[in-house]
């Protein structure tokens, strides 16, 4: 057994891990990343929204992402039967970026490590939390087995979770509690796309909604592959008889529009599932640690916002765990919960009124004004912050009267 010291330990190394690891290098606090995978390793996750590249470009980690020329991502758009709402990034209310990508994780992931070492930041990988002790003081130790057992010791003065589903210090700490959005479970694989347009249409991101309640994603990769995935209530898929890869056969043929392009072509692996995808906890915080990205909250695909979450709040703390170390005093609650907090909200708002009906009514509706649209888009963007937005500050009620607003003009124009 071997001790090692450093200020801070990051457990992870996907998106939250490397830009909190990346600004503490920068601002010179000593950092230690562990990850319990070999890279390249894959992962789900794998549309972004706009609002990240802030954070990527912060940390000097943009220039290396561009390089790697993946699909470039500038709206998404949502089928259900013959209705098409498009969103376009470049048309949002809030400033900021109009585009992003479109990425397999493996190698994005891949890329972002790659050139965290090449900025002296220490990646441990294929070593596993085992476990956890916390002092009164804030610091810790914090243990770590290798593949061949071998166990490390990691004494740290804060300890950054963007573990992801791994969720280290929840399952550790005992702090998971239920989600409050619906059980909901997804089912996904890669293909190749062969018989991709060549046109905008074989490269654009689309989310074909089977029914109120069931949703297919379709995400081209710039390298020929797609990624194609279902999400739906788990007693949905329980009740498909099947493999996994006859499940997901049965999903796409309830697809009409996509269900012709990609009948026949056989999957890149078998179809993965991950059961009850929505997670909360009891708490983003405590005395030396904070929970970051899908490690606190994970919400729902549906919107592409885990990797905008999970870097948001990875750059958070380590701004805030940077100040505590230098001796200036933090407060995690309002500086950190709260504001982390009002965009998870903001986004459990839209993923509810998805759920219900309410914003499925909304995107298709033919009449959608041209500024309430831009509203609703920067929220899809990412820029669940911008409380000058009218569809962030009033969210918890604009879309449910906006949903009535329609209600009311569709039973008027039957009358």
């Amino acid at each position: 057994m071997k001790n090692i010291k450093t200020d801070v330990l990051v457990i992870g190394a996907g998106p939250s891990g490397c830009v909190a690891s990346a600004y503490l290098q920068a601002t010179n606090i000593d950092v230690l990343v562990v990850e319990k995978s070999k890279f390249p390793r894959f992962v789900i996750g794998e549309s972004l929204l706009p609002r990240c590249m802030d954070h990527f470009e912060e940390v000097g980690l943009l220039d290396c992402l561009k390089a790697e020329g993946f699909e470039v991502k500038s709206g998404a758009r949502f089928i259900k039967g013959n209705k098409v709402c498009d969103f376009e990034f470049d048309k949002k209310f809030s400033p900021g970026w109009d585009w992003t990508w479109q990425v397999p994780r493996a190698d994005f992931d891949q890329a972002l490590t790659n050139e965290l070492q090449r900025k002296g930041v220490s990646i441990y990988f294929e070593q596993e939390v085992v476990d956890v002790e916390f002092y009164k003081d804030g610091s810790s130790k914090t243990s770590l087995k290798d593949r061949n057992g071998v166990i490390t010791v990691v004494e740290a003065k804060f300890v950054i979770d963007s573990s992801g589903h791994g969720r280290v210090l929840p399952r550790l700490l005992g702090l998971d509690k239920p989600s409050k959005i619906p059980k909901h479970s997804s089912l996904f694989t890669h293909v190749k796309d062969l018989r991709r347009p060549s046109s905008v249409e074989g490269t654009r991101i689309t989310f074909d909604v089977i029914n109120k309640d069931v949703w297919l994603w379709v995400i081209p990769f710039s390298n020929g592959i797609t990624s194609l995935g279902f999400v739906g209530p788990t007693d949905y898929f329980e009740d498909i008889k099947g493999t996994t890869t006859e499940k997901l056969q049965q999903l796409m043929a309830l697809s009409d529009f996509y269900n012709p392009r990609f009948k026949g072509i056989e999957y890149e692996f078998e179809p993965k599932m991950i059961k009850n995808i929505s997670k909360s906890v009891t708490q983003l915080y405590g005395n030396g640690f904070a929970l970051t990205g899908n490690s606190a909250e994970f919400l729902d695909p549906v919107f592409s916002s885990g990797v905008t979450f999970a870097t948001e709040s990875g750059l958070l703390v380590a701004k805030l765990a940077a100040k505590e170390i230098t001796g200036e005093k933090v407060n995690w609650e309002t500086d950190y919960k709260d504001y982390i907090l009002s965009g998870v909200t903001v986004f459990s708002t839209y993923v509810s009124e998805w759920y219900t009906g309410n914003l499925q009514k909304i995107f298709f509706y033919d009449n959608i004004s041209p500024s309430v649209k831009a509203q609703i888009c920067s929220v899809l963007a990412g820029y669940v912050w911008d409380t000058t937005n009218p569809f962030v500050k009033n969210h918890h009620r604009l879309v449910k009267t906006l949903s009535k607003v329609i209600d009311l003009e569709t039973e008027g124009n039957t009358d």
